[in-house]
C-alpha cells in the first residue's frame, strides 16, 4: 500500500486526487499526509502487525487512517457503520485491536455511546476522526492524533515503511454473518493490490474519470474497488457520506460523474426516481454491478436509458478479496448483461456437486475458486478455514452458479437461499429476473415460504415503477403464463421499498420475518 500511494503521487502529481465537500487533496498531498499519518502511528506506539479498527462512514479521514496504518505493516479492521454496539465489541474483540478511528454521531446513532457498556480488554484508546460525520472538525481528536506525529523523523518513517512486504496482512475484513457470527477475512498487501490492479483496468477506470463512490468504505466495494482502485488509476474519489438519491443525482450533474459502480439497487432507484429528467446525468461513463443477482433488463434499462457506454457485471465475495470474475471490454452486449464474466487473469473457478465433483458446461452447482485473490483463511478459525478451503486449496463459496463452455459464470443464488418445491430446486434469483421483465415491477424479492403440501413455494415481494399500477391476482396469473409452475409465487406483497444492507444487498432474513409473523 505505500508503495502505490507514493507511485501515483510521483505519477499523477498535483492532480485532484480527491474532492469532499470544499476539501481538495491532490496526489502529492495525499501521499504527504499519509506519511504524516504513519508517524502519528509511530508515535502511538503501534508496531507492524497490530491492529486497528475504522468505525465510520465515506470520509477521507477514512483513507487517511488507513493508508498510514497500513505504509508501516499495521492491519486494517474495517467495521460495519450499520453495526450496534455488541457486533463492533464482537469485531474489536476477535481482532484485538488496540486502537479504533470512529466518529461521534452518524445517521442519528451516537458511535461512543454504543459502546459504552461494552466489554473491550485489548482496545487502548478511540479516536474521533470527526464528531459528527457530516461536519469537519478544525480541532478534534484526530487532529491531535496527527500532531503526536509531528516530532518523528522522516527517516524513522522511511526505516519502518521499508519492513513491509507484500506477504504482510493488508486488511481482516468481516464477512455479513448471515450464517452464525461473522468471521473474520484475513488478506495481504499483495494479493489485494493485484486483484484491484487487474480489477480496475479489466472495467476500464481511467485517470480523467470522476468516480462517486457510493458503496461504504467499511466493504470492499467501496474500499478496494473504490478508493483503492482510484489511487491506482489516477481518478478522482468523490465520496458520498450517505445514499440520498436526489443529492447523488445532483452531485453527478455538479461533479460531471462519469464512474457509478454500485450494487444493482442503487441503479434500479436511479431508473425509478420521478424527477430524474431534471437532472443531467450525461456525463455518466461506466457502471460495475454486482454484490446481487443483477436482472437482465436492468443492464438493457441502464444502456439505454440512463445511457451508460460501459455497463460491466462481476463477482466476488469477502474471502476473494471481493473479486472473482469480470467481463472483459470486449465482451458482446448480451454476455456482460447474462453473466459475471469469466474468472480473472491467474484465478480457476469450477462448478461442482454436493460431493465436489466437476459439473457439465450448463449444470447449476456450487462455485468453487483458486488463486491469488484467495484469503489466508479466516482469522484465529481453523475449522472453519479448515470446512472453507480444501485441501489442494479451492474455496467453497457458498454460491450457486452456471458455467458454460467459455468459461463464462451465471451466479445463480446462495445455496442458502434456494428453496425446494415439490421436488424441484427453485432459485430466487432466477424468478426475480423474471419479474424484473414485467413492464410495471422496477424491483423485485423472492424468498420461499413453508408449504403443507409442496414442503416450501415461492413468495415475491415487489417494487413498482413510477406510475405503474399493478394488483397481486393479475402478477400471479403472469407469472403462470411466464414461468414453469413450481416458480410461480403463490403470495406476492407489493410494497414501497425493498429492505436493504449498507451496501445495498436485499435483506431476505427481513422479509422472512414479515411471512413468519
Amino acid at each position: 500500500m505505500p508503495g502505490i500511494v507514493a507511485a501515483s503521487a510521483d505519477q499523477f502529481g498535483d492532480k485532484l486526487a480527491l474532492r469532499e465537500g470544499d476539501l481538495e487533496i491532490s496526489f502529492t498531498q495525499l501521499d504527504q499526509l499519509r506519511r504524516r499519518s504513519a508517524a502519528a502511528f509511530i508515535a502511538a506506539g503501534l508496531k507492524r502487525g497490530d491492529r486497528i479498527a475504522i468505525w465510520a462512514p465515506n470520509i477521507h479521514e477514512w483513507i487517511l487512517a488507513a493508508i498510514g496504518a497500513q505504509s508501516l505493516g499495521i492491519t486494517l479492521v474495517p467495521i460495519n457503520t450499520r453495526w450496534k454496539g455488541p457486533e463492533v465489541a464482537y469485531a474489536l474483540n476477535l481482532s484485538k485491536a488496540r486502537l479504533l478511528f470512529t466518529v461521534g454521531e452518524f445517521l442519528g446513532q451516537n458511535y461512543p455511546a454504543l459502546l459504552a457498556d461494552q466489554d473491550l480488554p485489548h482496545l487502548e484508546r478511540s479516536i474521533l476522526l470527526r464528531q459528527a460525520a457530516g461536519k469537519s472538525d478544525a480541532e478534534g481528536e484526530w487532529r491531535d492524533f496527527l500532531a503526536a506525529g509531528e516530532g518523528i523523523e522522516d527517516a524513522d518513517v522511511d526505516a519502518r515503511v521499508a519492513e513491509v512486504t507484500p506477504d504482510d496482512v493488508l486488511d481482516i475484513g468481516f464477512t455479513s454473518g448471515t450464517t452464525g457470527a461473522p468471521k473474520g477475512v484475513v488478506t495481504t498487501h499483495g494479493q489485494n493490490i493485484r486483484v484491484f490492479e487487474t480489477w480496475s483496468g479489466t472495467v476500464g477506470l481511467r485517470s480523467d474519470d470522476n468516480y462517486l463512490i457510493i458503496n461504504p468504505f467499511f466493504h470492499a466495494f467501496g474500499y478496494k474497488a473504490g478508493w483503492l482502485s482510484a489511487i491506482l488509476r489516477g481518478a478522482l474519489i468523490l465520496p458520498v457520506l450517505s445514499f440520498d438519491l436526489d443529492a447523488v443525482m445532483a452531485q453527478i450533474e455538479s461533479d460531471k460523474v462519469t464512474m457509478l459502480p454500485g450494487a444493482p439497487t442503487i441503479y434500479q432507484s436511479l431508473l425509478a426516481h420521478p424527477d430524474r429528467d431534471r437532472y443531467d446525468l450525461s456525463s455518466l461513463r461506466l457502471a460495475v454491478t454486482g454484490a446481487a443477482p443483477v436482472p437482465v433488463e436492468l443492464v438493457n434499462r441502464m444502456r439505454n436509458e440512463l445511457a451508460f457506454e460501459t455497463v460491466v457485471t462481476a463477482y466476488g465475495l469477502t474471502e476473494t478479496c471481493g473479486t472473482v470474475s469480470i467481463c472483459r471490454p470486449d465482451d458482446p452486449a448480451e454476455i456482460i448483461s447474462g453473466t459475471s464474466g469469466r474468472a480473472m487473469e491467474g484465478v480457476e473457478v469450477r462448478i461442482v456437486d454436493a460431493d465436489g465433483n466437476d459439473l457439465s458446461a450448463g449444470e447449476p452447482g456450487e462455485i468453487w475458486v483458486r488463486g491469488y485473490n484467495v484469503m489466508q483463511g479466516y482469522l484465529d478459525n481453523p475449522e472453519a478455514t479448515a470446512e472453507t478451503i480444501t485441501p489442494d486449496h479451492w474455496l467453497k463459496t457458498g454460491d450457486v452458479g452456471v458455467m458454460d463452455a467459455e468459461g463464462y459464470l451465471d451466479i445463480t443464488d446462495r445455496i442458502k437461499d434456494m428453496f425446494i418445491v415439490g421436488g424441484f430446486n427453485c432459485y430466487p434469483a432466477e424468478i426475480e429476473n423474471q419479474l424484473c421483465s414485467h413492464e410495471a415491477i422496477g424491483q423485485a424479492a423472492v424468498i420461499g415460504m413453508p408449504d403443507e403440501r409442496m414442503g416450501e413455494v415461492a413468495c415475491a415481494f415487489v417494487v413498482l415503477r413510477p406510475g405503474a399500477e399493478l394488483n397481486e391476482a393479475t402478477l400471479v396469473d403472469w407469472c403462470r403464463d411466464n414461468m414453469a409452475n413450481y416458480k410461480v409465487p403463490r403470495a406476492v406483497h407489493i410494497t414501497d421499498s425493498l429492505p436493504v444492507n449498507a451496501s445495498g444487498k436485499v435483506l431476505k432474513t427481513e422479509l422472512r420475518a414479515r411471512v413468519s409473523s
